[in-house]
């Protein structure tokens, strides 16, 4: 292509060419000669191409062949890419516990969220055995210290130790992204926790950072009642006997750049008030939803609310730019008589509109630009939790990897810079999961290659 710019070039300036074949061009003085170098061919091409019909279809087969090689290209790509359940959802992330004695070994686990397109997931240890067999995958995983040993950590040698024999042994091969301290110290029934949770945090830390791996993040999610209010939003504030500890934490995180971790249980909430909440606005069914008085700030659905109740009590607590993430948010399938609302309909409802917001991208009201990152809870129903019916019953599958319930998604992702299309479709609640193969796409394929071929000849 060069060259014939440059033999399109030479030809414009003989004289021949300037008086009978192309109509004369004048430049501006101002123009340099580089400038003109640079301006003249998209003006001779054109005018050239119309007087010259030979070289214009050997130009044009060129335009074609090039047309052609990207087109099957794209359809490569297209192709290698697979079809999945969760595809774009670069802020959805799934918990998966292992309190029960029946479920599938991690490999299996590894192929049903591989079969589900999901790239994130948080364990609650450090199960070697997780971590050895995610080794090498896709899937980026956040672990977990337990509240048992935590106050262990708050020796540095201590916790220089435990990140050396939990954490070193399976990077870079497993992608550890993040370590929680802890899960809900703040609110834990032994209340000589919450003494240990800054210095453990501070010290996994800097014992990660010293051996070159500040990027996995270290933080500690908390639940809601950290909060001692949280309606309206914007009245959102922290419990004041944990206060001091709060600020040093949120010091830390502000430092560190490390996120806040929240547990978020709308059904809590409904359960607690069925008569005074609308099961419409938990769920996230269309509603006519709040108005937070003090913002103007319109809430459709109430895990946006509570996210945003937190974020104003960093604000309160003097903080700015921690962003606030939901490291667990689900709705159980089955509960007790006394549990209003734990129903298998619920639970597809929260969750199939949980995700399509997730895959629309879609941020709070507060900070509608910033994607919210959520993980729902959970991935297995785990048949030894302690409690009422509904902790046994919060999973997406059975521990034979078969749904629990019909989850009835079909929503498509909004196309956007950060996010593809795509399309979910969890149907059947009896047979195991199954991953649409390439091949079994074989029209919308075949039609999908016949759209590019007449955009290639014809566009």
């Amino acid at each position: 292509m060069a060259n014939a710019i440059a033999i399109l070039l030479r030809q414009a300036n003989s004289t021949k060419h300037k008086s009978s074949h192309l109509p004369c061009l004048s430049l501006p003085p101002k123009y340099s000669n580089k400038k003109r170098k640079e301006f003249l061919p998209h003006i001779i091409i054109p005018l050239y191409l119309f007087h010259n019909p030979r070289l214009s279809s050997f130009l044009t087969m060129a335009t074609f062949i090039r047309n052609l090689v990207i087109s099957y290209a794209f359809l490569a790509v297209f192709l290698s890419a697979g079809i999945g359940v969760f595809v774009g959802v670069e802020s959805f992330g799934i918990n998966y516990g292992q309190v029960a004695n029946n479920l599938p070994p991690p490999d299996k686990v590894l192929e049903l969220l591989s079969t589900l397109n999901l790239t994130k997931t948080r364990i609650y240890d450090t199960n070697p055995q997780i971590l050895s067999s995610f080794a090498n995958s896709n899937i980026e995983i956040i672990v977990t210290v337990e509240n048992e040993i935590l106050s262990q950590l708050d020796d540095p040698q201590q916790a220089a130790q435990w990140v050396n024999s939990h954490i070193i042994p399976y990077l870079p091969e497993t992608k550890i992204t993040g370590v929680q301290v802890g899960n809900e110290v703040f609110t834990d029934d032994d209340t000589t926790l919450i003494q240990h949770l800054v210095p453990a945090v501070v010290n996994i830390h800097n014992a990660l950072s010293q051996l070159g791996y500040s990027n996995i993040k270290v933080s500690t999610p908390s639940s809601l009642a950290v909060l001692a209010s949280s309606y309206p939003p914007s009245s959102g504030s922290f419990q004041s006997e944990i206060s001091g500890i709060m600020y040093q934490f949120l010091n830390f995180l502000s430092t560190s750049k490390s996120p806040f971790w929240i547990n978020a249980y709308p059904y809590f909430a409904y359960k607690d008030s069925p008569n005074g909440i609308s099961l419409n606005y938990v769920l996230f069914n269309p509603n006519a939803g709040m108005v937070d008085p003090y913002t103007n700030l319109h809430y459709d659905n109430m895990l946006y609310a509570m996210v945003d109740a937190v974020s104003f009590a960093i604000a309160r607590m003097g903080f700015k730019g921690i962003e606030v993430r939901v490291s667990e948010t689900g709705w159980p399938s089955k509960g007790d008589a006394d549990e209003v609302g734990a129903t298998p309909m619920n639970a597809a409802t929260y969750n199939r509109n949980l995700l399509r917001r997730q895959m629309a991208g879609e941020g709070t009201p507060l900070n509608p630009r910033m994607r919210l990152d959520v993980y729902l809870f959970a991935l297995f129903n785990e048949d030894l939790k302690p409690g009422p019916t509904s902790e046994r019953n919060y999973g997406l599958f059975r521990p034979d990897e078969s749904m629990t319930y019909n989850v009835g998604l079909s929503a498509l992702a909004t196309s956007s810079a950060s996010t593809s299309s795509s399309s979910v479709s969890l149907a059947s609640s009896a047979a195991r999961v199954k991953v649409v193969a390439p091949w079994k796409c074989k029209k919308l394929v075949n039609w999908i290659l016949v759209c590019v071929l007449i955009s290639t000849l014809y566009g």
